[in-house]
């Protein structure tokens, strides 16, 4: 597995462990700086979770400006500042660009490569690495940081122990398991002194209660909607207080009771066993931290640009034009067709009732559906169907500047293990290849002033 590495001493290499995004960034930025680098992955491939990013077309970074990406990041993003500020989406693209992968800008700033093949950024940085003289063993998995006295000095493996004078972490969260994230590094960082601030799933799917009604929808896609989350069960939701669609702001003047965790529009989609889709995955890990303390539901408004008097007249027009037709075939018009039966149930009206029959009550019903469809949270997906990982190191023992352990020298991170999270849209990439970077150059730098 480690061929000739196993069981050498030597002081002046550098172990990477894990060869993702943040792993080969690290790796290759090391070994330019003349480092003696041993890459260890413990896949049959480098850049396994990479392949498969972006639906495999691989989100690579973004084109706002370095302020608007930090606060992508929410409080933790301050972290940021020195790595963007060493190496950002500017280097990265060069980078890129010197191995033949240009790139393209598509709608939110999102940054892809040209050819949308995520393939293509996995060669890319493979050759870098290996041109920069890297060695990379596939195959290999890290079961130990090997330390002594707050040093560090190698790592585990199966079958015996490599020696070596810093380590760079970068072995990723615990999401996808089946591309490496296990969630292994978390394990070997606190048992090497380290807090681990709770981990959990972001950027996941959300399991409902009322599950059959989801499953009736399934596949239904849908733009341009307002999701909220509530502090409550569905019953005792104040649907009064959904946010506006005037650019998301609340209603002014009023305290939401029970609490709203969040609103936003956007894009999202039925399941079998709830909602996922863009705004629900934007949203879930605040939902996720919300489930600790208590119910949650969500409403989905599906005609946001329409208040409900708007709604209201809008449909008592289609009832005065279109009397003889159902009831149901008006809804028809309003929403996926998919949706229109499990609406009118909601709203208790018969589905072929005539417009024209319709009550003056079954119409506020539909109104309220229309505008507050609701669900109450059951759980979101397990945390291996997550995109990322929320939680990891705990940013106060790590250096911000270098990456480097505030307690075991000569230890680096760099990556998903850190507690860092964003929103989709490239952040989370565009993070670990610039905290790898930092982490490579640091670690290049701290083993040759030991020389």
């Amino acid at each position: 597995m480690t061929g000739n590495f196993l069981g050498a001493t030597n002081a002046g290499r550098l172990i990477v462990v894990g060869a993702g995004a943040s792993g080969l960034m690290a790796a290759g930025r090391a070994a330019e700086a003349g480092t003696d680098v041993l890459l260890l992955e413990k896949m049959d491939q480098v850049g396994k979770k990479l392949l498969v990013s972006g639906k495999k077309r691989c989100n690579l970074s973004n084109t706002k400006p370095i302020g608007e990406f930090i606060s992508m990041f929410g409080a933790n993003g301050r972290f940021l500042h020195s790595a963007f500020h060493r190496f950002f989406r500017e280097d990265f693209l060069a980078l890129l660009k010197r191995f033949g992968v240009d790139t393209k800008t598509e709608r939110g700033g999102r940054i892809f490569p040209a050819s949308e093949k995520a393939s293509d950024v996995v060669v890319a940085l493979r050759r870098y690495v290996l041109d920069s003289g890297v060695k990379i063993e596939t195959g290999s998995r890290v079961v130990s940081l090997e330390t002594k006295d707050h040093c560090i000095h190698g790592v585990g493996v199966a079958g015996g122990r490599i020696s070596s004078g810093a380590v760079i972490l970068a072995s990723g969260g615990a999401t996808w398991p089946a591309t490496g994230s296990s969630g292994d590094g978390f394990r070997m960082a606190k048992a090497a002194g380290h807090t681990i601030v709770k981990i959990r799933p972001a950027l996941v799917p959300l399991v409902v209660m009322e599950d059959r009604l989801a499953h009736r929808m399934q596949g239904v896609s849908l733009r341009n909607v307002r999701l909220t989350a509530f502090q409550c069960a569905a019953d005792d939701m104040d649907i009064a207080w959904v946010p506006s669609a005037d650019k998301g702001r609340r209603i002014p003047g009023k305290k939401p009771h029970p609490p709203v965790i969040e609103s936003r529009m956007g894009e999202m989609m039925f399941t079998h066993f709830g909602i996922g889709g863009p705004v629900t995955l934007l949203m879930s890990l605040a939902i996720v931290e919300a489930l600790e303390k208590g119910p949650v539901s969500v409403a989905i408004d599906l005609k946001p640009t329409l208040n409900a008097d708007q709604l209201r007249a809008r449909l008592q027009r289609d009832f005065d034009a279109h009397g003889r037709r159902s009831c149901l075939r008006i809804v028809e018009v309003l929403v996926p067709r998919k949706m229109a039966n499990p609406i009118m149930n909601l709203a208790g009206i018969a589905s072929d009732k005539p417009a024209h029959q319709v009550t003056a009550l079954e119409r506020e019903c539909l109104v309220q559906v229309l505008k507050a469809m609701r669900f109450n949270v059951r759980r979101p997906l397990p945390l291996s169907s997550a995109m990322i990982t929320a939680g990891g190191v705990s940013l106060r023992e790590v250096d911000s500047r270098t990456m480097a352990s505030r307690i075991i020298r000569g230890l680096y991170f760099s990556g998903e293990i850190l507690n860092l999270d964003a929103d989709t849209g490239g952040y989370n990439l565009q993070a670990a290849f610039s905290t790898g970077y930092v982490a490579g150059a640091s670690a290049a730098e701290y083993l040759h002033s030991k020389k």
